[in-house]
C-alpha cells in the first residue's frame, strides 16, 4: 500500500496563478479547483492498482500560530478571486470521492504530518509520499518510508535527499527553520545567523535545546518560539485505517459538480478510472 498525501492549499494557488499565465487576467470561477482536480485524478489514473489518497486543505488561513507570534501569516494578502475557490475545492473533493482534512485551529501542513505518521505506523503501508514543496515538511521524512514529492520539479527527497537540500537530517528541520526563519510564515529568524551557521551549529550540538548557554544568549526563548511555530502537530485524529483512504470512485453528487464547473470530462474521467 501507497499512501498519498496531498498539500490542497498549495495546488490551488500554483493553479491559479499558473492559469493566469492563459487567461489574461480574467479569473475563471473554479479555474484553480479544477486545476487540483485534475491532478489529483491524474495521480489516481497513474496507480497500477487501488489509489490511497488524502488532501489536506486550509479552511481557515489563521491557526493556533498566529496567537503565538502575532507576525505569523494571515490570509490578509489573499486574492479574493483565489480565496472564494478554498471552501469549494474542499466540496468538490469530497463529491469526487476524496478524503479532504479542511483545517481551522491546525493548518494545511499539520494535517499532511499527522497523515504521514499515522499511515507510516501502519504496517500495511509500504511507503507515504507527501506531494508539496514546502520545506516544513521535510521534518516529516523517515529514511525511504515517507519521502517528499515535489511534482513541478519532479523531485523525490528521502531522509538523505533532505540531508543533501538543507544540510541536517529531517528532525532538525524545525531548529534550521527556528535560526534562519522563514518568510512566507512569517517568522524572521535568529539575527547574525545564517544558513551556513545555523547548520553548522545543528550539526554540532544537534536540537537548539542542546546549544551551549553563551551561543544564543539572550535570544534562546526567541529561537524556541520560532522552533514552536516551526514544528507540524502530528496528533491530529485523522483516521485509524489507512484502508479509509482508498478510493471508490466518485460520489452521485460530482456530476452537479462537474456541471457548476463546467467540466464534464472529469466525470467521466472518474467514470474511467473507477472502472
Amino acid at each position: 500500500m501507497i499512501v498519498h498525501l496531498v498539500d490542497g492549499t498549495y495546488e490551488l494557488f500554483r493553479h491559479f496563478y499558473g492559469l493566469r499565465r492563459f487567461t489574461k487576467g480574467k479569473d475563471r470561477p473554479y479555474g484553480a479547483v479544477v486545476g487540483v482536480l485534475q491532478t489529483v485524478l491524474q495521480m489516481i489514473e497513474n496507480e497500477n492498482s487501488d489509489t490511497y489518497l488524502g488532501v489536506a486543505a486550509d479552511h481557515v488561513i489563521e491557526s493556533f500560530r498566529n496567537r503565538l507570534w502575532p507576525d505569523y501569516k494571515t490570509g490578509a494578502g489573499i486574492e479574493r478571486e483565489l480565496l472564494v475557490q478554498f471552501h469549494p475545492l474542499e466540496e468538490a473533493l469530497a463529491a469526487m470521492g476524496v478524503v479532504v482534512w479542511p483545517m481551522i485551529e491546525l493548518e494545511a501542513d499539520d494535517a499532511l504530518a499527522s497523515a504521514a505518521r499515522i499511515a507510516s505506523e501502519d504496517e500495511q503501508v509500504q511507503k507515504v509520499a507527501i506531494w508539496t514543496p514546502d520545506k516544513d515538511l521535510a521534518q516529516c521524512v523517515r529514511d525511504t518510508l515517507v519521502v517528499q514529492i515535489d511534482g513541478r520539479r519532479k523531485t523525490i527527497r528521502d531522509a538523505a535527499g533532505i540531508r543533501e537540500k538543507f544540510g541536517v537530517d529531517p528532525p532538525l528541520i524545525p531548529d534550521l527553520l527556528a535560526l534562519v526563519g522563514d518568510a512566507a510564515d512569517g517568522y524572521p529568524g535568529i539575527p547574525g545567523i545564517g544558513a551556513r551557521t545555523a547548520v553548522q551549529l545543528l550539526n554540532r550540538y544537534g536540537q537548539i535545546e542542546n546549544f551551549p548557554s553563551n551561543v544564543l544568549g539572550e535570544r534562546s526563548d526567541l529561537a524556541r518560539l520560532f522552533k514552536n511555530l516551526a514544528t507540524l502537530r502530528t496528533d491530529a485524529p485523522l483516521f485509524d485505517d489507512p484502508e479509509t483512504l482508498r478510493w471508490r470512485g466518485a460520489t452521485p453528487g460530482f456530476a452537479a459538480w462537474a456541471k457548476q464547473m463546467e467540466a464534464p470530462y472529469l466525470l467521466e474521467r472518474c467514470e474511467k478510472a473507477a472502472r
